[in-house]
């Protein structure tokens, strides 16, 4: 990475005044002065400013409870965004790791590591989300076994992975599945002629949405949460 780049990253100066310290002779590399911005900088090396060494920050992980309301963008004109609950520096670097629609409830993921953010969005991955679904009429007896079959969306050529569905009430369940279509947990109720009134995720991967989170607050992952999205299959 070039020297500018590196010191604007770590320490979150911009490019221009990153330039200024070096032409003032500011920054040092492994305790040499250097004033060359488009000096490649290796992991080993280590970045001074005015003697102060550095330090690459760490990456970060949170999940959230979305409350309705909030859209799932990193900014937008109409809608107040999900990054508008975090109170974090530098929050505009978080990627927002599964989305939720402006009505639907519950976990949402965000991060600055986007190797970790591909990991949970990659449908390569097949990674499970656990929704609580409240339906405007009684689900139908044979809906559990055509989700596990799979069933056909309206505009799509095939069929839905298999799908679990765990019928709590008359017309409320819990559903899991493997993708993420768009609005596709509502969609598959469509397709067996039923309506989502009211959706929220419980669950992505291993990562179960902290009960202690109200709508709206969030917390960052622990590391044994963050390091269970990189040891699925």
């Amino acid at each position: 990475m070039r020297l500018d780049k590196y010191v604007s990253q770590v320490s979150d100066l911009s490019r221009k005044e990153v330039k200024r310290l070096l032409r003032a002779g500011y920054i040092s590399v492994d305790g040499e002065t250097v004033k060359d911005a488009g000096m490649h900088i290796e992991d080993t090396m280590e970045v001074s400013i005015d003697g102060e060494p550095l330090q690459a920050p760490r990456s970060r992980y949170f999940m959230l409870n979305k409350p309705q309301g909030y859209v799932c963008v990193t900014k937008d004109r109409d809608h107040p965004t999900v990054l508008e609950l975090l109170d974090e520096p530098n929050k505009e670097k978080l990627q927002i790791a599964g989305r939720l629609d402006i009505d639907t409830t519950g976990l949402v993921l965000l991060t600055d590591d986007g190797q970790w953010n591909h990991a949970v969005t990659s449908p390569k991955r097949d990674c499970r989300k656990t929704y609580l679904v409240t339906l405007a009429n009684d689900i139908a007896e044979d809906t559990e076994a055509r989700f596990q079959e799979g069933v056909l969306l309206e505009g799509e050529l095939k069929i839905t992975k298999p799908a679990n569905l765990e019928v709590l009430f008359s017309n409320e369940a819990r559903l899991t599945i493997s993708e993420g279509k768009y609005h596709q947990v509502k969609r598959m109720f469509a397709a067996v002629g039923n309506r989502v009134e009211e959706l929220h995720r419980e669950q992505i991967g291993e990562i179960i949405l902290d009960p202690d989170l109200t709508p709206g607050e969030y917390r960052e992952l622990t590391e044994e949460e963050a390091n269970s999205v990189l040891l699925q299959p």
